[in-house]
Order: structure tokens, then sequence, then C-alpha cells
């Protein structure tokens, strides 16, 4: 574990010592607040709860993990040190979890900086915090799961810009496929396979305060296998 951390800080020293991490923050503030104002009209609603955050909070995910991802393999790659960092004593497994530990860390800094919005939601009206926990323990394994993507992407390409944009369809594909909307389209039998593979539907309910094991379970193993995947194209390249 302690080459884990190291790995770890290293990557979350590289975020704070560029302008990544601040732009991200400032992105992922700035938009949660402008979408809970303005676009889903908190005051016009007149219901004092955060479901104008987490409506938004899918969609944030979508365009701005990518963004801390695309750097993580694609920038060693591009650099050539990728070849210095696979022959440090860490471990292929040490290294990918290090890197998603501190992208991973850099998101929850991210919500953290939203929670001045339940607080003052819960100052000014009757307000239910089971909701609201609910929706930040989904956003955190959303957001795992979208990282652990991005991180693949990254790891199999040399291109930033290509790596970003993969994440990102990735991501967008799978919380399309369990949505209402798109599995709808399709039988009952069919449409019930697409909302347990699709992010966007456990999401929600995890959102809503309601905390099923079998979502937990699915968040876990969706971010365990990419996380694997990673590993796996860091070997590829480590015999190539």
């Amino acid at each position: 574990m302690s080459r884990v951390r190291a790995v770890a800080g290293r990557e979350l020293s590289s975020y704070f010592d560029s302008p990544i991490a601040y732009v991200f923050l400032l992105a992922f503030a700035g938009s949660s607040l402008f979408t809970f104002f303005n676009v889903n009209g908190f005051f016009s609603r007149g219901i004092a709860d955060l479901r104008p955050l987490f409506d938004a909070v899918p969609f944030l995910m979508i365009l701005l993990v990518p963004a801390l991802t695309m750097r993580l393999w694609a920038e060693e790659r591009k650099q050539g040190t990728i070849e210095i960092l696979l022959t440090l004593p860490a471990r292929d497994h040490e290294l990918v979890l290090g890197k998603f530990l501190a992208s991973w860390a850099l998101l929850g800094v991210g919500l953290a900086l939203t929670l001045a919005l339940p607080v003052g939601v819960s100052l000014i009206g009757r307000f239910d915090w089971g909701p609201a926990v609910g929706g930040y323990l989904g956003a955190m394994l959303l957001g795992a799961a979208y990282l652990a993507i991005g991180q693949f992407v990254s790891a199999t390409t040399e291109n930033q810009i290509l790596a970003f944009i993969l994440s990102m369809v990735v991501c967008l594909a799978f919380w399309g496929v369990g949505t209402e909307t798109f599995a709808g389209l399709f039988s009952d039998r069919l449409a019930a396979l697409l909302r347990a593979i699709g992010t966007g539907s456990r999401f929600a309910s995890i959102a809503r305060g309601v905390i099923d094991l079998r979502d937990l379970l699915y968040y876990a193993s969706l971010t365990a296998f990419f996380l694997l995947a990673s590993i796996a194209a860091l070997r590829v390249r480590r015999w190539a």
C-alpha cells in the first residue's frame, strides 16, 4: 500500500502543479451551481431538495471525468515517460490503483465544493437528508466507474484528445442504455437487461435514497473490471 500511496501522491501533485486540478474544480463547481439554480430552476420548483443537482451530475461526470483521465497514461506514452514508470519497483496494479485513487480524490474534492448546497437548502425549508446522502454516494460510485473507464481508454492510446472523446462516448453509452428513454424502446425483458447494464437507472435509484446492495456491487464490479483491463493493457505494453 505504501507504493500505491506514493503513486497516488505523485499523481495528485502533478494535478495541482498544473492548471488541470484548478480548471476541473472550477468547472465542476461552476457547472453544478449553474445547473442547480438556472437550468433546473431550483427556486421556481419550490421544493427543498437537491434533485436539480443530481439530475445534472451524470452529464457533468460524462463531460468532465474524461478531462481528468485522458492524461493518465496517454501523456506518459506521448512524452516517453511510461517506459521509465514501468521500470519503477511498483507493480502494474499499484500504478493503476494509485492513479485511480488520485483522480478519485480530486473528484471527491469537486463534490465537496457543492456541500454548501444541501446546507443552504436545509436552512430555507424542510430538507430530507436521505436522498442527499444517497446522491453524493451515488456520485462517488458513478465517478469511480467513469474514472476506471477513462483510465483504461487512456492506457490504450497515446493521443489525449482521442482518449477524451472515446472515454466520453463509452461513459455516455453506459449511462444511456439504462435510461427509460432508451430502454423503453425494447421489449420488457430486454429493457430490464439494459437497465441492469446501464449506469443511469442505478444512479437514479441511489440518488432517491434507495441504497440497494445490487447497485453497490454493480458499481464496484464495473470499476474493478476496467481497472483490471487497465492493468492488462499495461502488461501488454511491458511485454511489447
